[in-house]
């Protein structure tokens, strides 16, 4: 795929692992719920990610509608199943870009948006032409194509990733995805491949991430083995050339309240000390953690269509795809 990532990837879709073959550019939708038309379903700053990506001022965060993950437990279903967003162009994706400097942004903060790795190419381009100086974080669940991680590697400055499962039947229960563990191995092989390449990881003088890669891991309420299995892994592909982010912020959906079972419930401290002390057994320099209580806390912003409507960018050296 490399370089040759363009809209024709649309026609006969092989943008993500399920490799569906979906015609979207005739507006048939892939698994991952979307066709070709790009949708947004909230750009604006946001302050609820790690330190050396929000900072004080805030990540440029713009969410794109789909996912080609099928979560159980997901607390962005509005926009990754259900479909809320709104159409744009790629010229007012790229102006959204410059927007989000505008307002102070550290970063622009793409949020689940490889099956529209052709538009974030033509658009990063666009608005890195019209002015856009801010490192451009890619934020995924983890589940993607080494190829086209590698297709994004002179895009794409951070990679904020996560890593979900080391057990492929959880993660085929879970995320109707057993193929998970292996696809994010590789993955996350090749961001780090890419920010090696690009000079490794730097900070800014505030201490933002400039370029770099954070795997970030959930743990889930029953499964803190697979949670440290999932370390194990990380650690064996990575080491200390990613940060590690884990997390206890696991909050039941209504979906999972119904069913009952662990996952119906937050994560103990005891399971989540648990995975926090293996990660340091294992050698982790850099681990993002969190304070107790946060299963009472949202981090889920509004999905309202916050900043999606606008001007597109003018910019007559490049096309404009739709």
């Amino acid at each position: 795929m490399g370089e040759h990532l363009t809209q024709d990837a649309y026609e006969a879709c092989r943008l993500c692992p399920r490799r569906c073959g979906a015609h979207r550019a005739a507006g048939v939708p892939g698994r991952c719920g979307m066709s070709s038309e790009l949708r947004v379903a909230r750009s604006a700053l946001h302050l609820w990610e790690e330190p050396p990506i929000s900072g004080e001022a805030g990540s440029g965060a713009i969410f794109f509608s789909g996912c080609p993950l099928r979560c159980v437990f997901c607390q962005n279903h509005e926009i990754s199943s259900e479909g809320f967003g709104l159409p744009v162009t790629t010229a007012r994706l790229a102006e959204m870009m410059l927007e989000l400097q505008g307002q102070g942004a550290l970063n622009i903060n793409l949020v689940t948006p490889l099956h529209f790795a052709p538009h974030v190419r033509d658009a990063v381009g666009m608005a890195r032409e019209a002015g856009l100086t801010l490192p451009i974080v890619c934020n995924t669940s983890g589940y993607e194509l080494a190829e086209v991680v590698r297709s994004l590697a002179d895009v794409v400055d951070v990679w904020l990733a996560d890593f979900k499962y080391a057990d492929g039947a959880l993660a085929g229960t879970l995320s109707a995805a057993p193929d998970y563990p292996e696809v994010a191995a590789e993955a996350l092989a090749a961001m780090v491949d890419s920010v090696r390449a690009a000079g490794g990881r730097s900070l800014g003088e505030d201490c933002s991430m400039r370029r770099g890669v954070i795997v970030r891991h959930l743990v889930l309420p029953g499964h803190a083995d697979d949670s440290c299995a999932v370390l194990d892994r990380v650690w064996e592909i990575a080491g200390n050339e990613a940060d590690l982010s884990v997390m206890n912020q696991y909050t039941p959906n209504e979906a999972c309240r119904r069913a009952g079972g662990a996952l119906s419930h937050g994560v103990s401290e005891e399971e989540y000390e648990i995975v926090l002390c293996h990660a340091d057994d294992l050698g982790f320099e850099r681990i993002w953690w969190q304070e107790g209580g946060t299963v009472s806390e949202s981090f889920v912003p509004a999905f309202d269509a916050t900043g999606v409507v606008g001007p597109e960018l003018a910019c007559p050296s490049r096309p404009q795809a739709l």
